[in-house]
């Protein structure tokens, strides 16, 4: 019959090392030889080889950055998005080219038939305008050469407008959701949103030791640290920080939160920002270390069982956040919505 006692360090932290060589944190207490063993489990590095012995992994995990819950927001250039800026531009060329040629094909017909047309400049305008925004309008030019262009600039207005109606219309059925932190280069390419690290973790100490340059700035750009991410899941629910964290907690956070407010206000980015092992940690040539079958507790589904009956009412909240706007709840069209069209349509032709 084993007797133990449970102690916690006085930093309540995981681990990482020191300028002297010292560690802080459980793994410290294990250099210490202070404990036998940390349960925790611990994400296994080289580093953390060189003051304790790592039992075999009982699990592989994932880590990723936990951020708020991207929602639906009004974008007053919401009409614009149907076609690309490229798009736009080629059916701006398209209609200065047709409004010259219009107009100069009305100059040239008019010498040539003696029929010289009334402004002939601002007819071709208004008239190009027109027929683009599917306007009804009763005159219509009496030669050929006009008659064609007319005829071109009208079947092209159908195709761009159907297009344009037609894909605004699946837009707003089946609105999008921008998510603005996806990977680790959208979290230090962005301004709005500041970041923290665990404090006393393998990924602290995994960011500060990183070589190439996203990870790095990560590190230099994080804000501060916590506790541990189940401790954030508050804060970083609310939108005050995001988070680097493993998918177990962050899925538990989910848990949390569906549980106790019967909504999604946590986010998982898709990208794995990186993938680690987790075993059970023992100070060096601990004599309990070989007493444990982990293999049995792992293959015997014993240590999925238990997190299938932690984290629950997580598959709604990890579905994409556009799945949250449900086709019964559709929301309505505010004033910031239309306001790019009024402002065109206040600065075009009365």
């Amino acid at each position: 019959m084993y007797r133990y006692e449970l102690v916690q360090p006085g930093d309540h932290v995981w681990g990482v090392p020191l300028s002297d060589g010292n560690w802080t944190g459980m793994l410290g207490m294990l250099q210490r030889e202070e404990v036998e063993f940390a349960l925790g489990p611990f994400g296994v590095t080289a580093s953390r080889e060189t003051v304790c012995d790592f039992s075999v992994p009982v699990k592989t995990e994932n880590s990723a950055i936990l951020v708020e819950r991207p929602t639906q927001e009004s974008d007053m250039a919401g009409f614009l998005k149907p076609f690309t800026p490229s798009v736009w531009f080629l059916i701006l060329a398209s209609m200065v080219a047709i409004f010259v040629g219009f107009a100069g094909v009305m100059w040239v017909e008019g010498r040539l038939f003696r029929q010289r047309p009334k402004n002939p400049v601002s007819t071709s305008a208004l008239w190009v305008m027109k027929a683009f925004t599917q306007e009804g309008t009763e005159w219509l030019p009496k030669t050929d050469g006009s008659r064609l262009v007319v005829t071109t600039w009208l079947l092209a207005s159908l195709v761009f407008m159907s297009s344009y109606s037609g894909i605004l219309t699946a837009m707003l059925t089946v609105p999008r959701v921008t998510i603005p932190i996806n990977s680790m280069l959208d979290l230090v390419s962005q301004n709005d949103m500041p970041w923290r690290l665990e404090s006393g973790s393998w990924m602290l100490q995994y960011f500060q030791e990183a070589p190439d340059g996203i990870r790095q700035k990560i590190y230099e750009g994080h804000t501060g640290t916590f506790p541990d991410c189940w401790a954030a899941r508050e804060p970083i629910s609310k939108g005050k920080y995001a988070a680097l964290c493993d998918h177990t907690t962050m899925k538990k956070a989910m848990s949390w939160d569906f549980s106790s407010s019967g909504q999604c206000h946590l986010y998982i980015s898709r990208e794995v920002v990186h993938s680690f092992n987790l075993a059970v940690a023992f100070k060096t040539n601990s004599r309990y270390k070989d007493a444990g079958d982990y293999w049995r507790v792992k293959e015997s589904g014993i240590l999925d069982m238990w997190l299938e009956n932690e984290i629950v009412n997580t598959s709604q909240c990890l579905k994409p956040p556009s799945a949250d706007l449900s086709s019964q709840n559709i929301s309505a069209l505010d004033l910031e919505s239309y306001m790019g069209p009024i402002l065109i349509m206040g600065a075009g032709p009365n």
